[in-house]
């Protein structure tokens, strides 16, 4: 078969994209590992990468789904997506990924790529709806036509927020239940351990800190990788529905085509987990200074609190096919063991700067991406 040339980008786009939250989230998994010198940083990325490719062996044999890459696929209305639409959020994604990786900004890979894909999406409507307001009214000015526009914009259902709305609440929901999972097990852990050698408790926790972020690492992989199979599936869906009119995708609604088009293109999970896991073997100290030092200093006491909390946390999420922040999961978690000291044991300046980055992902992905979409057809 085959496949269209954009179709080809997009793909190759995807991967890209993949290999780069690789590198951009090592630090997820890799941060308290690397801060309590448990591992140096070149174990801790072949350590984690390992992990998140085994996570594909989890998701397809033991889950024996891949809810979160059908939750991505599924969160823009089928009507409003084309090849266009995905790769002017693909860019958007790539671009605003590689800007907070060099900067050390511990951002979402997995909002930019949601804010990338929604942004393309509303502005495809929004151009469509221009065109059909020029079509029926030409005689009125270009802003009358755009606020005419704009207002049959907020009238269409682009955005399926019955998916969508959650990711936004997790926003906020999955550092605080990463938080509070990790308050609990370092208050536990303590008072489990208290009476303890401490030289003993301290070698006994480095070995366990292997076991955490090793569930950590899969998490991540779980949860990351099926995000790139969500993007790839959306353009692979439009081009077998839209393109082809293929009678097996249109007879089918869309949780079906998804697992359909998995059962059928069984390569793409697969690429998708192996090239996150290349990318997480390529590193981001950067991101591993602000992570493991700089929100608080972690013992490998707390270290595997933060890395079990920020597993349970994505493990949970993932059941519910809730695509959630890593990055996010595992700082909230972070600050947890810190709590377990004192309030003033966390560097709430950073953690504030972090949070603005988070909050401001989305929006900027999706004005990009936007933008992005303009200049392609323009090009076009």
């Amino acid at each position: 078969m085959d496949l269209p040339i954009l179709l080809v980008v997009i793909i190759v786009l995807a991967l890209i994209f993949d290999y780069i939250n690789g590198f951009h989230d090592a630090a997820n998994s890799i941060a308290t590992i690397v801060s309590t010198k448990v591992l140096s940083p070149f174990q801790a990325v072949i350590w984690a990468a390992v992990w998140n490719f085994a996570a594909f062996f989890l998701a397809a044999y033991v889950i024996g789904e891949f809810k979160i890459g059908n939750t991505i696929a599924k969160s823009v209305n089928e009507n409003f997506i084309n090849l266009e639409v995905i790769f002017a959020g693909l860019i958007a994604a790539i671009a605003w990924n590689l800007l907070t990786w060099w900067f050390g900004i511990p951002s979402s890979s997995s909002h930019t790529l949601i804010g990338g894909f929604l942004g393309a999406a509303l502005m495809y409507a929004l151009v469509s709806d221009y065109h059909a307001v020029a079509l029926a009214q030409p005689d009125l000015g270009f802003f009358e036509k755009i606020k005419l526009s704009i207002h049959q914009l907020f009238t269409q259902k682009v955005v399926k927020y019955d998916k969508v709305i959650p990711i936004f609440l997790f926003i906020f929901l999955a550092p605080i239940i990463g938080m509070i999972i990790s308050v609990l097990i370092t208050l536990l852990i303590v008072n489990i351990a208290k009476r303890t050698n401490p030289r003993k408790a301290d070698h006994i926790f480095r070995k366990l800190q292997l076991v955490s972020s090793a569930l950590f690492s899969l998490g991540h992989g779980t949860n990351d990788a099926q995000k790139v199979m969500g993007i790839i599936g959306a353009a692979v869906i439009y081009y077998h529905v839209s393109m082809l009119g293929d009678p097996v995708y249109t007879s089918m609604d869309g949780a079906h085509q998804f697992t359909y088009f998995v059962e059928h293109y069984y390569w793409v999970p697969f690429t998708s987990f192996l090239m996150i896991a290349l990318g997480t073997m390529s590193g981001g100290w950067k991101i591993v200074k602000t992570m493991g030092t700089r929100i608080t200093k972690v013992t490998p006491l707390e270290g595997v609190s933060a890395e079990t909390a920020g597993a349970i946390t994505l493990f949970l999420t993932e059941h519910f096919g809730i695509p959630v922040s890593t990055t996010h999961t595992i700082t909230g978690a972070i600050i947890g063991v810190g709590l377990t000291k004192r309030i003033s044991a966390v560097r709430w300046g950073i953690t504030v700067s972090l949070l603005w980055a988070w909050i401001l992902t989305i929006p900027i992905s999706a004005i990009v991406a936007g933008i992005t979409y303009l200049l392609v057809i323009m090009v076009k």
